[in-house]
């Protein structure tokens, strides 16, 4: 029951519906992280990378954060990257509530039940885990992205919600019950120099505490190679870039792609 799950415990995080991602242990549960524009086009290319290596990412339950909400959303409703390309970055920053109306263009009244989002809460400072199956995919991506500073908080059931990657860029500890746990995380390993590295470090003590939870399953975090990160740049509004992150696509799929053929024969052997 989702009353009793680890994850809903007091002080750790606020579960909003009954989630599939933590309803019941799965064979594969998919995890995306944050990072704009860019983190959308890194995050649909890895998991498109995935599919055709084939890891069945749109039957998996997914947890999505700022940009990796999206990634989520738009794997589980058969989106592919083609289908944001009439999105364009507004001037930033912005008090009119652009992201929930891209959002409502892309899915439009759309719910699935195998998507959740992690958001932040802005009257208690708590993360939220919000059901996909339970709320519009339009209003949690809304309400995960908005960026404090660069994007107004976004009002669900009367409560307005931030940015979940105030919380974790990740989250992966509200991902657990799978054997099996792919992490495709945007701004870690060599992406703008110390930003980077800053994430990398708190995404592997996540992962590691994970691992001392969970020691018969296997986690797997995918990030940005060099090439990829080369592409990012430095300056933090780069990663808001639509055309930087059409560049990253194709790299990312190539990427998936591989990593996905690693996975399919180590679970042969």
């Amino acid at each position: 029951m989702v009353s009793r799950h680890e994850h809903s415990a007091a002080g750790n995080v606020h579960v909003e519906g009954a989630p599939s991602i933590i309803e019941r242990p799965h064979l594969l549960s998919m995890v995306y992280g944050g990072g704009g524009v860019f983190g959308i086009g890194y995050g649909t290319g890895v998991a498109q990378g995935l599919a055709r290596s084939g890891i069945a990412v749109a039957r998996a339950p997914s947890l999505g954060t700022s940009a990796g909400s999206w990634v989520a959303a738009a794997v589980a409703l058969g989106l592919t990257h083609d289908d944001f390309a009439g999105m364009r970055s507004p001037p930033l920053p912005t008090r009119r509530p652009v992201l929930f109306e891209a959002a409502l263009s892309l899915f439009g009244d759309a719910t699935h039940h195998l998507v959740a989002v992690s958001a932040v809460q802005l009257r208690s400072r708590r993360r939220h885990i919000l059901d996909g199956g339970h709320y519009r995919l339009a209003d949690l991506v809304a309400a995960s992205s908005a960026v404090p500073g660069l994007f107004p908080p976004h009002r669900i059931d009367g409560r307005l919600y931030m940015d979940g990657g105030m919380w974790s860029a990740t989250s992966v500890d509200a991902a657990a019950d799978a054997e099996h746990v792919i992490v495709v995380a945007p701004l870690a390993g060599p992406v703008m120099g110390p930003l980077g590295r800053t994430a990398g470090f708190l995404l592997a003590r996540e992962l590691q505490a994970w691992r001392n939870r969970h020691p018969g399953a296997t986690i797997t975090m995918i990030r940005p190679n060099r090439a990829i990160a080369r592409l990012a740049g430095r300056n933090p509004l780069a990663l808001f870039d639509a055309d930087r992150a059409r560049q990253v696509y194709p790299l990312a799929v190539e990427q998936g792609l591989r990593c996905g053929e690693r996975l399919q024969s180590d679970t042969a052997t």
